[in-house]
This record gives structure tokens, C-alpha cells and sequence, in this order.
């Protein structure tokens, strides 16, 4: 899936960061490349759903992230 989207941090049960798209959707990555942690960064991804994952954090649907490019 191609998503398009604002890296934003959560600070949730200890914190980590997250990616709200242009529909308002809500993705957390596995593994947030550390390219990609910084607050308001655009981002262009190729990302699955993440099979057999259970998070603690209640927010979004949880990501792999398989490609990314930072938009300017």
C-alpha cells in the first residue's frame, strides 16, 4: 500500500511515533527508521499491515515499512 502522510510523535505509554495520513488515518510502524523521527517530517511510504503484531498502544493500524522517501 502507498501511503502519504506527517510523521507525528505520540506521547502514549512511554511514547513512540506514528504516521497520520492525508485521510486522517492513523499508522504505526514496527521498526520508524530513525530518518523518519522527526515531528511534521512529510513522508511518501510503501508499506503491508503487519501480520501477528499486538501493540500496547492503542492508536492506529501497525506497519511494516517496506520503501520511503522524504518529500520536501
Amino acid at each position: 500500500m502507498q501511503i502519504i502522510g506527517t510523521v507525528k510523535y505520540q506521547n502514549i505509554s512511554g511514547g513512540f511515533w506514528g504516521i497520520v495520513d492525508t485521510d486522517g488515518n492513523r499508522w504505526k510502524p514496527v521498526k520508524m527508521p530513525k530518518e523518519l523521527q522527526k515531528e511534521d517530517l512529510s513522508v511518501q511510504l510503501k508499506a503491508k499491515k503487519s501480520d501477528g503484531i499486538i501493540s500496547i498502544f492503542m492508536w492506529g493500524t501497525t506497519i511494516d515499512i517496506l520503501e520511503f522517501n522524504i518529500i520536501d
